[in-house]
C-alpha cells in the first residue's frame, strides 16, 4: 500500500485487481461510509511500488483529498508545517482499517 499524494483526508483507495477481487474489496466501501472515504477504483499502486505488480503483489494506495497538493508540492515551502496533522491522521487511521479489513475479509 502506497500513500503518496499528499496528507489531505482520505476519501478512497485504488485496487489493482481482477474483477472479482475488486468486488470484494469494494464491498468494503460500506466501512468508511460514516468518514466520507468511500471513493473505491480499481487501479491502485504508485510510482513507488508500480514495480512490484510484476511479481503478482497486490497493488493498493491511499486517495486523498488533493485539492491543495499542488499549493506547495516539492516547492521550497514543501515542508512539514503546512500539513495538517488531524488531516494526516485520517489517512493513517484509514490505512490501518484497511490492513485490518483486508485480512478479516481475505481480500488478496
Amino acid at each position: 500500500m502506497e500513500s503518496d499524494s499528499g496528507a489531505g483526508v482520505a476519501r478512497g483507495f485504488g485496487y489493482s485487481t481482477t474483477d472479482d477481487k475488486f468486488q470484494t474489496f469494494k464491498a468494503l466501501e460500506k466501512y468508511f461510509e460514516s468518514y466520507s472515504n468511500t471513493q473505491f477504483y480499481k487501479g491502485g499502486g504508485g510510482v513507488d511500488i508500480d514495480q512490484l505488480k510484476q511479481f503478482g503483489v497486490p497493488l493498493l494506495n491511499l486517495h486523498p483529498d488533493s485539492q491543495r497538493y499542488f499549493d506547495y508540492h516539492h516547492s521550497a515551502n514543501d515542508t512539514f508545517d503546512k500539513i495538517s496533522h488531524r488531516e494526516m491522521q485520517t489517512g493513517s487511521a484509514a490505512m490501518a482499517a484497511m490492513i485490518y479489513l483486508i485480512d478479516e475479509h481475505e481480500v488478496f
